[in-house]
């Protein structure tokens, strides 16, 4: 039992983590290109990188990743961005792994418990030399109640994990769309900036 609680706490520790980091990196992306679209068109490149220094988030870094190469080739900003974009696919995924691992490993110390639990409920059967309902019936609770207790562990992680990739796809969505927008952006400012 002790393991299961253990493997709990730590899968919550994991999920809180990335429930802070993934929230704390949401932004009103739509309004930060819109803001980014018009430094750019009035020509403050500089102000637009500024602006995207100052908003957190994984939107505003890859926004500021193609804006410190825009005076580089089209291909070489989107190579950038792109590649950028996935350091920080990244570190939204950071530690996804380990939630993943105490949800497939809850279940398993719940049946080792079902298992001690039987081993206990045999070992006392041979000590009192006779079956009985009440010599069965500890070791049968501890071998149940483990399994319950890791199931239910198992089912917890998940919730939070499925939540937590809803919350990654959300902000990987707003990502490649900002990135899109952005290289449109670029592009325009470039042959404005050719006549």
């Amino acid at each position: 039992m002790s393991l299961v609680a253990l493997a709990l706490v730590l899968g919550l520790a994991f999920c809180m983590e990335r429930i802070t980091y993934l929230t704390l990196s949401e932004i009103n992306a739509k309004k930060l290109m819109k803001d980014i679209d018009q430094k750019v068109e009035n020509g403050d490149v500089e102000g637009a990188k500024q602006l995207c220094r100052d908003t957190r988030g994984p939107v505003a870094s890859i926004c500021y990743q193609g804006l410190m190469h825009i005076d580089e080739k089209m291909d070489d900003i989107e190579r950038s961005i792109y590649s950028y974009g996935s350091v920080q696919t990244a570190k939204l995924e950071k530690g996804t792994s380990w939630i993943k691992l105490f949800i497939a490993m809850a279940p398993s110390l719940g049946f080792l418990g079902t298992v001690i639990g039987m081993v206990m409920a045999f070992e006392q059967i041979q000590l009192a030399g006779d079956i009985g309902a009440t010599i069965v019936a500890s070791g049968m609770k501890v071998a149940l109640i483990t399994t319950i207790f890791g199931i239910m562990v198992a089912l917890i992680l998940q919730l939070f994990y499925s939540y937590i990739l809803s919350k990654i796809e959300r902000l990987t969505a707003q990502m490649e769309e900002s990135a899109i927008t952005l290289l449109d952006m670029i592009t325009e400012y470039k042959l404005k900036n050719k006549q």
